[in-house]
């Protein structure tokens, strides 16, 4: 039929995302292939129990997003992703156990271009199966959407909780400003991150000198994750790296990784700041939140402090750094192009909250930069201050 001027064309239908499914476990590859072919816009195309059959599928196929067991016989997920990412870079979400073992060898993952991870499906899942499928059908479309790059064989790379969306009036009220700044020549850098997090610290921290200001940071990872993250960018990182504990004091020359199951927040103690960490509720579906540790920086920092939203998908953190701007924070954010997903940088872009926007090879460059100018600022006002009769 020839449309005329009142009838209407059927916009094209969107071509669903198209899932190929990696797994030793016929149990495992069924439930996820109901999972998937149940959620809108999602098809699972195929199957492979191992990753030589993977690899012919994947010719066949051509699927969208791989997700890949970790441990598989004839040849293991992290070898498999190491080919695959130098040959024929798509994006991938691992299937992981939750334990140390896993917990490495994920982050391995991670480093070789994995976009995210998901737990391996427990035996009484049917207790809990709405979360997991949520969680799955979620990570899948992001990473359909990821910036996923070719590993380059020359550099070789080592390497929360779901609920409701609460903000960070759930764990920390929001506070009036102060009428008098506190008088301190601390500086204390904070850092947040999700999608893509891992690796993007990475590559911050390891550009920053050892007698760099103090760095906190929240990334959006599991409990038995924060332990062996901290571990890996402590062994390659010139700074002191530590998964944060209550209490602890920050120091010049050390970074505070939160733990995957608490919100880290920066209080003062005295003359110093100290972290706190907090068993409240998840503050936007994450424990821990960017919004809570960047509102504590704003608080009890201000103009003392650098915040930096890395990638990540959502909008944690983008609020916070607003506040933290809005305190006399100097802020960043991660450039689109540089972004595994630009969702959480680029709320924070659109809300104002970032006052440069910077590619993620130049971000700790900019941190000293701004860092020293703060250093410059102070001296300015010292020697204003001694002028006053």
């Amino acid at each position: 039929m020839i449309p005329t001027a009142h009838s209407k064309q059927a916009a094209p239908a969107r071509r669903p995302i198209r899932v190929l499914i990696v797994d030793d476990s016929a149990l495992v590859r069924s439930l996820l292939t109901d999972i998937l072919n149940a959620a809108p816009g999602i098809e699972v195309v195929g199957v492979a129990a191992d990753a030589h059959a993977a690899r012919e599928k994947i010719k066949q196929l051509n699927p969208d997003v791989l997700t890949l067991d970790v441990e598989m016989p004839k040849m293991d997920g992290i070898t498999f992703l190491r080919n695959l990412m130098r040959l024929r870079p798509m994006p991938v979400v691992m299937v992981s156990s939750l334990t140390e073992r896993g917990a490495d060898v994920t982050l391995d993952a991670l480093a070789l271009g994995a976009v995210d991870y998901l737990s391996k499906p427990k035996i009484d899942i049917a207790a809990t199966l709405k979360d997991y499928a949520e969680e799955l059908i979620e990570k899948v479309r992001i990473a359909a959407r990821a910036s996923v790059r070719a590993l380059d064989p020359r550099q070789p790379r080592t390497p929360g909780a779901v609920g409701p969306a609460h903000s960070a009036d759930a764990v920390l009220p929001k506070a009036p400003p102060r009428s008098r700044p506190l008088r301190t020549t601390d500086r204390v850098i904070a850092i947040g991150a999700s999608t893509g997090g891992t690796e993007a610290i990475k590559e911050v921290l390891m550009r920053l000198p050892p007698d760099c200001p103090g760095v906190v940071i929240a990334q959006h990872i599991p409990k038995a994750f924060s332990t062996p993250f901290a571990r890996r960018l402590n062994d390659c990182c010139p700074m002191s790296v530590c998964e944060a504990q209550d209490g602890q004091h920050v120091l010049a020359g050390h970074a505070y990784i939160a733990p995957g199951d608490r919100h880290l927040m920066l209080v003062r103690d005295g003359s110093r700041y100290v972290c706190r960490l907090d068993d409240g509720v998840p503050v936007n579906r994450h424990k821990p939140s960017v919004d809570v540790l960047f509102r504590s920086v704003a608080q009890h920092a201000g103009r003392n402090a650098i915040g930096v939203l890395l990638t990540g998908m959502g909008k944690d953190g983008a609020r916070g750094l607003k506040e933290m701007r809005d305190s006399g924070s100097r802020t960043m954010a991660q450039d689109e192009a540089t972004s595994v997903v630009w969702g959480m940088p680029g709320e924070a872009v659109a809300l104002g909250a970032a006052e440069h926007v910077a590619a993620l090879d130049s971000v700790a460059g900019r941190i000293l930069a701004l860092a020293d100018a703060l250093d410059i600022t102070r001296e300015t006002k010292a020697l204003g201050d001694a002028d006053d009769p």
